[in-house]
């Protein structure tokens, strides 16, 4: 169930997106926004959107844009950057469209940042990918004392400078909109995390190495929190991700994902050493299938609902309780059962966590044991309904 007995446990999706290359990109990005006001109407509390520059799978360059369009179509589901790679701006800029979109969003939006996931778009920049860490780190602080400073901000490192900077207006949100580091593997999210505060989004968390630091993570972002003068960090703040797909059966959604599972598998696991690892762990054949790959790789699942409750329920024990599971997002159903997937999961999985069905449940399980004695009340009335008009009728 949800880490604390007066939570809410929230769910959203972690779009890359992810789409074959051959595909029609306008087509894509459109399904993408009507995936979103989809969920807008199941009641799916977020939906994070990723920055990427290569690979032609993950064609989203500008989280901030995508996420101005679709705000227009929905009402309540909060937006996040999946994540802005702040190496790639001038943290003024991110700063300044941040709070743009802030207002917009009407304080919808969730900042989810990150150092930048592929090697290839660090390249094409001209960046060294191994110091793209520290750079995000300079980034962040900027940012944040931009939303917070009340005078002008000096500060110059190696790759930007700030003089005498200022917001020129202040976020919707005040002191500014949620931000949330990406912890992975190693300790560097968590400890920056916990060094400003701010929640962690764990991206790796259903991957063999990734479940085996997230007690890790845990432990370090709370040390920092405390280290650094922010108190103890609470669970429910805390985001991790995982691949599912839901059907009625596990049969069936496995017949589902058939549909574009070759395709999406040659993305999902491009990184060679990733899939002999699985190779290896699993004792697969080289030919095995991609749906016998991926059901050993532990990124998520493929099942029936009570399949993705005992999932999820499984990630809460391994982390030691979260607050938000975000499901990432893959192109290997058709559209119509990704659609449906995702009201399954909100009519059959999320009520699980939620306790939204508890007193339905409660009241029915009341009524129909009680139904014996509420059929005799019932003939009774019906037994006095007919003695009074048979007095009054003199019949």
């Amino acid at each position: 169930m949800s880490t604390t007995d007066d939570h809410r446990m929230r769910f959203g999706i972690f779009l890359g997106p992810e789409h074959k290359p051959s595909n029609n990109p306008t087509w894509d990005l459109e399904r993408d926004l009507q995936l979103i006001e989809h969920l807008d109407k199941l009641g799916f509390d977020e939906a994070f959107v990723g920055e990427h520059h290569s690979s032609g799978w993950e064609i989203i360059s500008s989280p901030e844009l995508f996420i101005a369009a679709a705000a227009q179509r929905t009402r309540n589901i909060k937006l996040g950057t999946g994540v802005i790679s702040l190496p790639y701006h001038h943290p003024l800029m991110v700063a300044e469209r941040i709070t743009l979109l802030d207002h917009l969003t009407r304080g919808r939006l969730i900042v989810g940042v990150g150092p930048g996931a592929l090697p290839s778009d660090a390249a094409m920049m001209g960046l060294d990918y191994s110091s793209l860490r520290e750079r995000m780190e300079e980034s962040l602080e900027a940012i944040l004392a931009l939303f917070s400073a009340k005078g002008l901000i000096d500060r110059k490192t190696e790759w930007f400078e700030l003089r005498q900077a200022q917001l020129q207006m202040l976020p919707y949100t005040r002191p500014h909109p949620e931000v949330a580091v990406t912890a992975v593997i190693s300790p560097a999210g968590a400890m920056l995390a916990g060094r400003f505060g701010v929640p962690m989004l764990a991206l790796a968390a259903a991957t063999d190495a990734g479940r085996k630091v997230l007690a890790q993570h845990w432990e370090i972002y709370s040390e920092q929190r405390e280290k650094c003068g922010h108190g103890p960090g609470n669970r429910n703040d805390w985001r991790l991700v995982s691949v599912v797909h839901v059907a009625p059966t596990r049969e069936e959604a496995e017949r589902q994902v058939s549909y574009a599972i070759e395709d999406a598998g040659r993305y999902l696991f491009r990184d060679a050493s990733f899939l002999k690892a699985i190779y290896d762990s699993s004792g697969l054949d080289n030919n095995a299938s991609i749906l016998d790959v991926f059901r050993a790789s532990n990124l998520g699942v493929v099942g029936s609902p009570e399949d993705v409750i005992e999932h999820i329920e499984r990630m809460q024990e391994i982390s030691g309780g979260y607050g938000t599971h975000l499901i990432r997002v893959l192109d290997w159903a058709s559209p119509r059962d990704t659609f449906d997937s995702y009201e399954l999961f909100m009519r059959e999985v999320a009520p699980h966590f939620q306790g939204s069905n508890q007193r339905r449940i409660e009241n029915w399980d009341s009524f129909h044991q009680s139904e014996g004695e509420f059929q005799v009340a019932l003939g009774a009335a019906n037994k006095r309904a007919r003695q009074r008009y048979e007095a009054q009728t003199g019949q």
